[in-house]
C-alpha cells in the first residue's frame, strides 16, 4: 500500500469520526433541547461551519498562505478539543440517565411528563452540559498555554560512576513546533532550559508538525541551547509524517536542519559521554514506526549496542515508551522517551495504555529504568486537562 493510499484512507476514516461526533453533539445539544426555529437554524449552521473547518485546516491550509492558515489551524484544532470534552460530557450523562431511568422503573411509579415540563427540562439538560463541555475546554486551554513547568527527576543508576553522581540531562519531547506553536513558544523554551545549566540537553522526537521551509523561523532559536555536553535528537513519528503527507523530505530534511542548528542526530548509534572511565554510553534509535516510510530509516537498537562495554552506564534516547521492551534484554540502563503526552486530554491516557506500556513517569521494567516525558508542547487541540506540559530535568545519581 503507498503512502498516498495510507494517507487518504487515514483522511476518510478521520472524516467519518468527526461526522459522526459532530452529528452526536448536534443531537444532543441543539435537536434535543427542542429549540425555537431561529436559534435552531443558527446552532445548526454553526455546527456545520465548525465541522467544516477541520478538514478544511488540512485541505486548505498551506495553499491560503502562513497567516491564513495559523488562524484556520487555531479555529480547527481548537474546536477539536471543544467537540471531544462535549462529547465526553453528554456520553456520560446519557450512561448516567440509562441508569438512573432504569433505577426509576423499577423502585418507584412513574407518571409521563407533561409536554411543557419536558421541553423545560430538556433544554436544561442540553444547556448544562454545554456549559460543562465549554468549562472543562477554557480550563485545558488555559493549561496548554501556561509557562511549561520543570519537572525534576532523580534517578539513581547501579553502574553510574561515582564522579558523574549529580550529573544532568534536560529532556525536552514532542514540542510539535506548527502551526499554533511557533517561534515565541520555542524561544521561552530555550531560554527555560539554559536557566537549569544542564550537563547535557536530549530532545526526544515529535519535535515538528511540517516541513523546514514552514517551521525553519520557527525551530531557529533551538540553536540557542547551550550545555558542556551538546544536544541530542531522535526521531519521532511525527518527524515521518511530513514526508508521508506532502513528499518534502520528512525526516532526512530536519535532521540535516538540526545539524546546522548545532543539534546532533542519534540515528541507531550511541557516543561516549564524559572522560575516560568517568563516562557513559548515550545512545539513540530511530522511531519504532520509522521501518515503514522507507529511506533507511527504521529502530536498530541492537546496531546501537553493538560492540559496547557491558559495564558501563547505558543511557538511551528512543521515542516510543514501547522500544523499552528491547532495551530490558540488551541491559540499557535508563530509556528517556515522550510520545504519550500523558495523554494530553483526560481521560485519553487510559486508551494510550492500550498502545504503550507506559505513559508519563519513572518506571522500571527488569533491570532497566524508564522515564516518559508528558511532552513540552502538545499536538492537534490547544489543549491540555489534567496532564501539564513539561522540561524535564533528570538528575543522575551513583548508587551509595
Amino acid at each position: 500500500m503507498t503512502r498516498t493510499l495510507t494517507f487518504s484512507l487515514f483522511f476518510l476514516v478521520m472524516l467519518g469520526l468527526v461526522g459522526a461526533g459532530h452529528w452526536y453533539v448536534w443531537a444532543r445539544l441543539v435537536r434535543d433541547a427542542q429549540l425555537p426555529a431561529p436559534w435552531h437554524r443558527l446552532l445548526s449552521g454553526l455546527v456545520v461551519l465548525l465541522a467544516l473547518s477541520i478538514p478544511a485546516a488540512f485541505v486548505l491550509g498551506r495553499q491560503l498562505g502562513a497567516e491564513v492558515g495559523k488562524q484556520l489551524a487555531f479555529v480547527a484544532f481548537g474546536w477539536m478539543g471543544v467537540l471531544f470534552l462535549l462529547l465526553l460530557s453528554c456520553a456520560a450523562w446519557d450512561v448516567a440517565g440509562l441508569f438512573g431511568r432504569g433505577a426509576l422503573r423499577l423502585f418507584t411509579d412513574t407518571t409521563p411528563l407533561d409536554p411543557e415540563r419536558r421541553t423545560f427540562l430538556a433544554r436544561l439538560g442540553s444547556g448544562s452540559l454545554a456549559a460543562i463541555g465549554l468549562g472543562l475546554s477554557g480550563f485545558a486551554v488555559r493549561s496548554a498555554v501556561a509557562n511549561v513547568r520543570v519537572e525534576h527527576v532523580a534517578v539513581t543508576l547501579a553502574r553510574l560512576p561515582a564522579d558523574l553522581d549529580g550529573y544532568t540531562i534536560v529532556q525536552l519531547s514532542d514540542m510539535h513546533v506548527s502551526h499554533t506553536i511557533g517561534r515565541a513558544f520555542v524561544s521561552e523554551i530555550v531560554a527555560s532550559v539554559n536557566r537549569l545549566k544542564p550537563d547535557l540537553i536530549v530532545i526526544t522526537g515529535d519535535l515538528v508538525d511540517g516541513t523546514p521551509d514552514a517551521l525553519r523561523g520557527s525551530v531557529e532559536p533551538l540553536g540557542g541551547l547551550h550545555s558542556r555536553d551538546g544536544v541530542f535528537f531522535v526521531t519521532g513519528n511525527h518527524e515521518y509524517y511530513t514526508s508521508m503527507s506532502d513528499g518534502a523530505g520528512g525526516a532526512d530534511a530536519w535532521i540535516a536542519e538540526l545539524e546546522r542548528l548545532g543539534i546532533r542526530t542519534l540515528r541507531n548509534e550511541r557516543v561516549s559521554i564524559g572522560d575516560g572511565e568517568t563516562a557513559f554510553d548515550l545512545a539513540g534509535v530511530d522511531d519504532w514506526s520509522a521501518a515503514r516510510f522507507g529511506g533507511g530509516h527504521g529502530a536498530a537498537l541492537a546496531k546501537a549496542l553493538g560492540g559496547r562495554d557491558a559495564a558501563r552506564t547505558c543511557v538511551l534516547l528512543a521515542h516510543q515508551p514501547k522500544q523499552v521492551e528491547e532495551a530490558a534484554r540488551l541491559g540499557v540502563d535508563l530509556q528517556l522517551s515522550g510520545h504519550t503526552h500523558g495523554g494530553q486530554i483526560w481521560p485519553f491516557g487510559y486508551l494510550v495504555r492500550l498502545q504503550q506500556p507506559f505513559v508519563d513517569g519513572l518506571h522500571r521494567l527488569g533491570d532497566t529504568l524508564i522515564y516518559v516525558s508528558r511532552g513540552t508542547g502538545y499536538w492537534g487541540p490547544p489543549m491540555r486537562l489534567a496532564t501539564p506540559a513539561e522540561v524535564t530535568k533528570v538528575v543522575l545519581k551513583a548508587r551509595a
